[in-house]
């Protein structure tokens, strides 16, 4: 019997895992850099927004965003746009926050922690909310 219920119980359990719940628990969210690229963020106002439809970054010098669509383990965005202030020495990372979030990057979620991949980019993130 108790051998019966364990396997009535593991589909349930991987059902809990699923893409769809961690997509429901990204909207409405916000957060800040912890590294970019492995780095330290240069300016200390970082920030990273996500809506049901949209994404916003901010890398400490001008704010870039997009359309979104979170399926399948990735943010799935429509071309990424952004002001064009020259800010050294945070260029770099703008750059590189651009560039992932253009790239429809897979995401992982545990806890308060947030990682974005996309090929040659990588950033973890804190959540603020």
């Amino acid at each position: 019997m108790t051998h019966r219920l364990a396997l009535f119980a593991l589909p349930l359990l991987a059902a809990c895992a699923t893409p769809g719940q961690s997509d429901a628990q990204l909207a409405g969210t916000r957060w800040t850099f912890v590294t970019i690229d492995g780095q330290a963020p240069v300016s200390n106002r970082t920030e990273l927004t996500i809506e049901a439809n949209r994404i916003g970054a901010n890398v400490g010098c001008n704010g870039m965003g997009s359309d979104l669509k979170i399926e399948g383990g990735r943010l799935v965005t429509n071309g990424v746009i952004s002001t064009k202030m020259f800010c050294e020495p945070i260029a770099t990372q703008e750059m590189a926050v651009g560039a992932l979030l253009d790239a429809s990057p897979s995401y992982r979620l545990v806890g308060d922690r947030l990682t974005l991949t996309s090929p040659g980019h990588r950033v973890e993130l804190k959540r603020v909310n």
